[in-house]
């Protein structure tokens, strides 16, 4: 049974991840203003317009996710950029919580969505999150801003202060996987 300080993991969808930013993986749809294609050999559409704000450049990362620990004591932001994440290899279990105006995390808007092989999410700016792995080690394409990745990447091995980016530590809660049909 769910505790007070536990996230449900939830199935990913459209409507229930919109707060936090947007489901990747949609069905084509060809009757809209996005430009698409289909045939018999293959199909593409254009999923989502991806906006690494004033001045930013599209970086594509590589991640390779190892965390099981199902307690989550802290989340991650990004003030200036999207950032999109697309499971390869395996499932990720992806934690995100929307900002106060104060720009905290909202903790009373913690969501976990388990994102399968294949689909994605697009988190808006200011988006707190984690992520976690279940079965194994998941590698992740990750789009983002390239200024974020060497903001962040300076922050965590000098211990330098970030400024695209913040990690807040959080009052510890419990993934529970309860919310997945398997």
């Amino acid at each position: 049974m769910p505790t007070a300080l536990s996230i449900t993991v939830e199935p990913l969808d459209a409507n229930r991840c919109e707060p936090y930013g947007w489901m990747l993986g949609k069905p084509v749809c060809t009757d809209g203003d996005a430009p698409s294609f289909v045939s018999p050999p293959s199909d593409f559409w254009r999923e989502h317009l991806f906006d690494t704000g004033t001045s930013g450049e599209t970086e594509i990362l590589w991640v390779a996710y190892r965390n099981r620990d199902e307690n989550i004591t802290s989340l991650e932001t990004h003030r200036l950029t999207q950032q999109a994440i697309v499971p390869l290899t395996a499932p990720v279990i992806h934690i995100v919580a929307t900002s106060l105006e104060d720009g905290e995390p909202d903790l009373n808007s913690l969501r976990a969505f388990e994102i399968p092989v294949g689909k994605g999410l697009c988190m808006r700016p200011n988006i707190w999150h984690a992520t976690r792995v279940t079965e194994r080690d998941a590698t992740c394409l990750m789009l983002t801003r390239p200024s974020t990745t060497y903001d962040l990447v300076v922050h965590l091995k000098t211990g330098a202060p970030a400024c695209e980016s913040a990690i807040k530590t959080i009052d510890a809660r419990t993934l529970d996987a309860g919310g997945l049909d398997r």
